[in-house]
């Protein structure tokens, strides 16, 4: 498949077609990495640091690790 480069502003731009930004889930805003090789220009969806509620979705009493006990570190009492 190939595209043209198109000038938008002062920059250029190429269009993503509609097929490929759905395989890729890309959509407006979307952002993508842009990576310069030898062999030319990678475009690739940036991937989403995960948040705290998604890390915590995957733990299930299988993947959960039994308590530490450490033992006492300073004055505690109890």
């Amino acid at each position: 498949m190939t595209t043209r480069v198109q000038k938008w502003g002062n920059s250029l731009a190429i269009r993503i077609p509609k097929d490929i930004a759905d395989q890729l889930a890309i959509h407006q805003g979307s952002e993508l990495e842009f990576i310069v090789g030898s062999h030319g220009i990678t475009l690739k969806p940036k991937k989403q640091k995960p948040t705290l509620d998604d890390l915590l979705a995957k733990v299930t009493p299988e993947n959960r690790h039994a308590e530490i006990d450490f033992g006492k570190e300073g004055n505690e009492l109890i």
